[in-house]
């Protein structure tokens, strides 16, 4: 599955009904778990009428390497690196939450503006013609 991780398949548009057991649980199917890079969580997202389930992505150690790779580079060693680090790297949750915070508000006023698709998939009256 690591390969999945580092190289996802693409996969054109399908659907798939999945059941649901009795203890709310789902089965993702192989095809979508591995082409989506899943690991041991997901993120779950609701949306008007829609779940979205998507794969977390882990980014804290992008992050730390990012954050030691500056520190060094401005010559930080032993001791000092850690503290330095450590202050650097409370700092990046916060921000991070605040980048979420402002893409979730312009995607809210986005879909206040914008037609969910979704419909147009899964319209009923289609199934008379």
């Amino acid at each position: 599955m690591s390969s999945a991780k580092s190289n996802p398949t693409k996969i054109p548009f399908e659907t798939k009904r999945i059941q649901i057991s009795s203890k709310r649980q789902i089965t993702i199917p192989a095809k979508f778990f591995n082409a989506l890079g899943f690991d041991k969580e997901i993120e779950c997202i609701f949306s008007g009428d829609m779940l979205i389930i998507k794969p977390v992505k882990q980014e804290d150690s992008y992050f730390a390497e990012q954050i030691l790779n500056d520190l060094i580079r401005l010559g930080y060693t032993g001791d000092q690196l850690l503290v330095e680090f450590k202050k650097m790297n409370r700092k990046v949750k916060p921000a991070v939450e605040k980048l979420i915070e402002e893409a979730d508000r312009v995607a809210k006023l986005a879909s206040m503006d914008s037609k969910n698709l979704t419909n147009n998939i899964f319209n009923d009256d289609d199934l008379d013609e």
